[in-house]
């Protein structure tokens, strides 16, 4: 759902994303019902070009469903961190 997303927002060209090399990263899980977990995941679309498109993915999911909410996404623009990059 992500990457419809940001096809979208006309931020990426699904036929330019190397699938192979995208990259999905739960960053967390909580359950909130019986059969229900709020998730938020990163995930990392590689272009052919080398280039990459990462996006946060928060949405609730069950056994039944992998996304019983919609799935808001963020796009991440920069990252900091104790490295300076």
């Amino acid at each position: 759902m992500a990457l419809v997303h940001l096809k979208n927002a006309s931020l990426i060209d699904p036929a330019q994303v190397n699938s192979a090399k995208t990259k999905t990263t739960r960053m967390a899980s909580q359950q909130i019902g019986d059969d229900l977990w709020h998730q938020v995941y990163d995930v990392e679309f590689t272009l052919k070009s080398g280039e990459s498109i990462e996006a946060i993915a928060v949405h609730n999911a069950s056994d039944e469903e992998c996304s019983m909410t919609g799935v808001e996404v963020f796009v991440v623009s920069k990252k900091l961190n104790a490295q300076g990059e």
